[in-house]
């Protein structure tokens, strides 16, 4: 009980670092390009943004959905990508965890603060002096966004589960090709053989 509770706050304490970071990042990647764009192009920065959210959100719900015994199969007959598949499905709850939790909540944070940027841009472009009016362009567009991110990972998370072995296996490939490329592992195996005791004469 005691290591459980230690790598849950190590785990914990990790994840809010990388959230940090990765939150800091994309939020100045997209400041720095939404300034200074046409409103049409900042709003398929929002758009894109909303979409990465729906991705990774559609890939920690498959880790979950997804079962390991096919992917066994397809590590014998040396499928690429199929080890890779299995650490994913092995690590599940913390692949669900940064991919619906870190991704998906900056990206809504994200989305929501370029969005802003956005209303602000158009009400500049049209020369907007009317409070309502630019009240109702945010209002809309918020409500846009928000209808695009609901229904997108609605219907993410019925293909997701539907196909969660496709979509884990092509994951897979992605990180064996980053392993094998760069020499970049994403996710490591804690679940290694023990080595075997020497019995005792």
């Amino acid at each position: 009980m005691n290591d459980l509770i230690k790598n849950s706050i190590k785990w914990s304490i990790s994840i809010a670092v990388i959230t940090f970071v990765l939150a800091a990042i994309f939020s100045i990647a997209s400041n720095g390009i939404l300034i200074g764009v046409p409103w049409t192009l900042g709003l398929l920065v929002v758009l894109v943004i909303v979409c990465i959210g729906i991705l990774f959100d559609m890939i920690g719900i498959a880790a979950a959905a997804a079962n390991e015994t096919p992917f066994h199969s397809m590590a014998a007959r040396k499928v690429h990508g199929a080890k890779h598949s299995i650490l994913i499905v092995r690590n599940a709850d913390r692949v669900a965890s940064f991919c619906n939790d870190v991704i998906g909540d900056i990206s809504g944070i994200i989305s929501g603060t370029a969005s802003a940027l956005v209303v602000i841009q158009i009400a500049q472009s049209i020369h907007l002096q009317v409070t309502s009016v630019e009240y109702a362009i945010n209002v809309g567009l918020a409500s846009f966004i928000a209808a695009i991110t609901v229904g997108g990972k609605a219907l993410g998370k019925s293909f997701a589960i539907t196909y969660s072995r496709d979509i884990i296996l092509h994951v897979g490939k992605i990180l064996q090709f980053l392993e094998d490329r760069f020499h970049l592992t994403i996710i490591k195996d804690h679940k290694k053989k023990r080595p075997k005791q020497k019995s005792k004469k």
